[in-house]
């Protein structure tokens, strides 16, 4: 279990340092202004889709489903097409109508500046069906527990941006963009590459051509799996669509805030994305199928020792993470982006946001380990129920705090909900199964370290205050 997790942590360590430098270097080219909102806007709408349809809720519903598949060919060719169809005519829909889709998730923009982002919205669409076909094809690999070439792969896209940036250096900010987008496709065609060649190389890809090849004449044999699969997605997509959403409620609310807010929250949820990335999400996909095969043989007891296992592990992780986050936020985003036109009143800003971000780290972090037990258990309805609440409560937490706070507001928000949908996670595991798990002598051990650590970040932070 650890070196698959290992595998993809230091994968998405490795492409989160790359975005670093990207994101360095997106803030030294256009800093926290229309252009960067723009761009921020055009790349998070084909996101938005893409975390919907493509990876989680995909992979949350695909995975349990591929395991009792008896005819793994077949069902898998039917529901690549079926999604591929779905996701093309929503990116074709949306280069028909770029204003349309524009304003929809940035409705503060005016009509200039819609007019503005069109193309941008229209070419980083293209990403979405590149991407999907990347999850599918991680899905896949996933179930045979390799983890390895998805993890790095994400890189790829950050080197497309990179040499993009460095391409476009001397150019005006609106040409700057075009290159930016340019490079998110030639990223997503790149990962998709990368995805088919290693399917090839472990002998995947033979037995998925025949499913496409035998699939008309033998779609009878899938028909109970295939409504199986649709009954657990659509709840899975709405429980995982329910972040996204949160997001998009971000950066709608947001585009009515001082221009540039739209940038400083991409910015701080930048660097709060990183330990929930390499150690909740990596944890949960290395973990995901080994837990579907255990409730799948019924060996219950077998699953649980593993999810007590990876509890503590990312406990102590991520409460680390969320100290030493907190308190150098300043610092963190000193260091990363000012620079060039991120200025530091910039960085006054996007620390406070991340503070934030911070505190809800814990909490997020670890309801997406319990939320795997729902998953592996099917119980994809009672996660979307769960996420429901949640974002009732973003809603309304982010209109109360939205005018005393700004954009820190919606990040508070964002963090609050997160309580209550862990709390809420917790109850559907089993409070009395989750205390079993607390009751652990690492429990103490968890307390000491973190006020040790705490005291030792704190006096550190003012040795280095005294030199920045």
């Amino acid at each position: 279990m650890f070196k698959a997790i290992f595998t993809n942590s230091f994968g998405i360590l490795f492409s989160r340092v790359l975005g670093f430098l990207r994101d360095m270097l997106t803030a030294s080219a256009l800093g926290a202004n229309i252009y960067s909102d723009i761009f921020f806007v055009a790349f998070k709408l084909p996101n938005l889709f893409r975390r919907i349809f493509a990876e989680g809720a995909f992979t949350q519903a695909f995975i349990p489903a591929y395991a009792h598949s008896k005819h793994k060919s077949l069902f898998s060719a039917n529901i690549f097409l079926l999604f591929l169809s779905i996701i093309l005519v929503i990116t074709l829909l949306v280069n028909i109508f770029p204003s349309f889709a524009t304003s929809i998730i940035a409705v503060g923009f005016d009509e200039k500046t819609v007019e503005l982002s069109e193309p941008f919205v229209a070419i980083n669409f293209w990403y979405l069906p590149l991407i999907f076909g990347v999850t599918f094809l991680s899905t896949m690999l996933q179930y045979k527990r390799h983890f390895a070439t998805t993890a790095f792969s994400t890189a790829l896209l950050n080197i497309s941006l990179i040499v993009a940036l460095l391409l476009s250096e001397d150019k005006s900010q609106n040409e700057i963009v075009y290159y930016l987008s340019f490079g998110v496709v030639i990223g997503g065609i790149l990962q998709l590459i990368v995805h088919v060649i290693t399917l090839y190389h472990l002998g995947l890809f033979k037995p998925l051509m025949g499913g496409f090849k035998y699939l008309r004449q033998k779609s009878q044999l899938i028909k109970e799996e295939s409504k199986r699969f649709k009954k657990q997605f659509f709840p899975a997509m709405w429980g995982n669509s329910t972040p996204q959403v949160s997001a998009f409620l971000d950066t709608f609310l947001a585009s009515f805030l001082a221009t540039g807010s739209i940038s400083y929250l991409y910015y701080a949820n930048r660097i709060f994305q990183l330990p929930l990335a390499i150690f909740a999400i990596a944890t949960s996909i290395a973990l995901f199928p080994s837990i579907a095969r255990y409730i799948k043989n019924s060996d219950e007891q077998k699953a649980r020792y593993y999810m007590q296992k990876a509890f503590w592990f990312l406990a102590f992780l991520l409460l680390a993470s969320t100290i030493g986050g907190y308190i150098f936020s300043h610092e963190i985003i000193w260091l990363l982006f000012e620079r060039g036109s991120f200025v530091a009143k910039d960085t006054l800003i996007s620390s406070y946001i991340l503070q934030m971000y911070m505190i809800g780290l814990l909490p997020l972090g670890l309801q997406k380990l319990f939320l795997l037990w729902l998953y592996t258990n099917e119980q994809q309805l009672l996660a979307a129920k769960i996420a429901t609440f949640s974002l009732i409560f973003y809603i309304v937490f982010a209109l109360i705090l939205i005018t005393p706070m700004g954009a820190a507001g919606l990040a508070l928000a964002g963090t609050i909900s997160g309580f209550i949908g862990f709390g809420m996670t917790i109850k559907a595991f089993g409070v009395k199964d989750f205390f079993d798990i607390l009751r652990n002598k690492k429990a103490i051990y968890l307390l000491v370290g973190s006020s040790i650590f705490t005291i030792i970040l704190i006096v550190l932070k003012d040795f280095i205050s005294v030199y920045i």
